[in-house]
This record gives structure tokens, C-alpha cells and sequence, in this order.
């Protein structure tokens, strides 16, 4: 058996300390551990975006990242996105644009369409695939989702106040 290994990290905004693996994933420590079961593991291969996650506001593949290297570093999963509000009009836009069937791509796809929003205030849809290129849906056909990540950049470009 491998030394367990002490971290101590932000998660979703509260302090978190644990004695893990050296080997454990954040994916799977945030889902056994943690009990944070929005962050899905797909391929575990980093290449379906199932496992997206913010660590330092930028995202990254929760079945890539071991724990350890977010020891002392801010994790955010779509959890924490949600509970923020930060991204409630763009989950109503991908209810309301039908964006989701079976749901288990949609939080990747969410925490990725909010990082592209949060760097491209009005990209083109040819940028919107482009930026979920690493995003895998086998239930919608993509368009729904772009047309949900498309509607929320436009209602948010036409509120007052934003700029």
C-alpha cells in the first residue's frame, strides 16, 4: 500500500483537508469522498469532458488530475457553479433549448460553455463548437447545446447594466 499523502484544498469555497492515495484522481476523490456525484467519470481518458471541473477558475479533466496536485488549490464543481447562480440562466437555456436528454455530459458541457462565456462574451457558433470540441454527447446532436450556449450569450449582452 502506497503512504497516503495529507492536501488541503478549497472546494466549491470551503476549506478542505484529507490524507489520500497518491494515485486517487480528483474525480474520484470528489465523488467518494466528497460526495460531489456532478462531476461524471466517461472514458476516464480525459477525452469526453464527462469529468470537466475549475481548479484556479480554469478547467480542466477530473480523471487526469490526480488530488494531490490540487493540494492548496481551489477547486470549483458544478455544484459549487450552481449554488453560486453564477450559471442559472445558462442552465434555464439548456433545459429550455432541450440541451440535455440523459444529463450525464451536461455538467462538463455547462462548466465548459461558462468558461468560453466568461472569455468570449459573443463567440460564433463555429467558436462554441470549437471550445466543446473536447466535450462529448452521444443524446443531443450538439445543436440544442450550441443554441443554448448562443441564446445565453445574447440575453446576457442585452442586459442593462452589462457591458
Amino acid at each position: 500500500m502506497a503512504d497516503l499523502i495529507a492536501i488541503t484544498m478549497k472546494i466549491n469555497g470551503e476549506p478542505v483537508s484529507a490524507t489520500i492515495e497518491p494515485r486517487q484522481t480528483i474525480a474520484d476523490f470528489l465523488r467518494s469522498t466528497m460526495g460531489l456525484t456532478g462531476t461524471h467519470l466517461g472514458c476516464e481518458h480525459g477525452v469526453c469532458g464527462a469529468c470537466t471541473i475549475r481548479l484556479n477558475d480554469v478547467t480542466v479533466r477530473g480523471c487526469l488530475t490526480f488530488a494531490v496536485q490540487c493540494d492548496g488549490m481551489a477547486v470549483e464543481t458544478i455544484e459549487g457553479a450552481s449554488e453560486s447562480g453564477r450559471i442559472s440562466d445558462l442552465q434555464e437555456n439548456f433545459v429550455s433549448r432541450n440541451a440535455l436528454q440523459c444529463g450525464f455530459c451536461t455538467p462538463g458541457m455547462v462548466l465548459s460553455a461558462d468558461e468560453l462565456l466568461a472569455d468570449n462574451a459573443d463567440p460564433s457558433r463555429e467558436e462554441i463548437r470549437e471550445h466543446l470540441s473536447g466535450n462529448y454527447c452521444r443524446c443531443t446532436g450538439y445543436q440544442s447545446i450550441i443554441d443554448a450556449i448562443e441564446t445565453t450569450a445574447k440575453q446576457r449582452q442585452e442586459r442593462p447594466g452589462d457591458e
